[in-house]
């Protein structure tokens, strides 16, 4: 594969939205926030990438849904996934890590926003960086 560029591709579970993912995206990240943990009925988990580099293939159910002053999130209008976070005026995007079709080569690298984690679960020890909303990047950036 030397010289070919990989794009990644991914999309709803009932195939209304489809992107195509030209650059090579972001580590995971495990969102804990109230907005992600009602979007997913869980956690969140999302992989981040320059904006010019999401492509949409296929996007007749894609819906958005403003969620803050700050950001919008893209979803199925028919099967209900959620498939896209955006960051009003930021230069990068986020796609739900489920989305993704296999292989994606991809690895979890934080877990966000841990001071708003539900109460009824407790996260695991797995090794990852925990950011809270209170820290200097706002919870979102693990900082080296």
């Amino acid at each position: 594969m030397t010289g070919e560029q990989r794009i990644w591709t991914g999309g709803c579970a009932c195939g209304g939205i489809r992107y195509e993912i030209t650059v090579q995206p972001g580590p995971v990240s495990f969102c804990h926030c109230g907005q992600c943990r009602k979007q997913h009925s869980h956690v969140g988990a999302y992989t981040t990438f320059p904006r010019e580099g999401l492509r949409l293939v296929k996007d007749e159910t894609l819906t958005w849904y403003q969620s803050s002053e700050k950001a919008r999130r893209g979803f199925c209008s028919r099967c209900g996934s959620g498939v896209i976070w955006e960051g009003l005026g930021l230069p990068r995007i986020d796609v739900a890590a489920g989305t993704l079709d296999a292989p994606t080569g991809l690895h979890a690298d934080r877990h966000i926003y841990v001071d708003f984690k539900g109460d009824y679960y407790e996260i695991g020890d797995d090794g990852l960086p925990r950011k809270a909303s209170t820290d200097p990047d706002g919870g979102s950036t693990v900082v080296s």
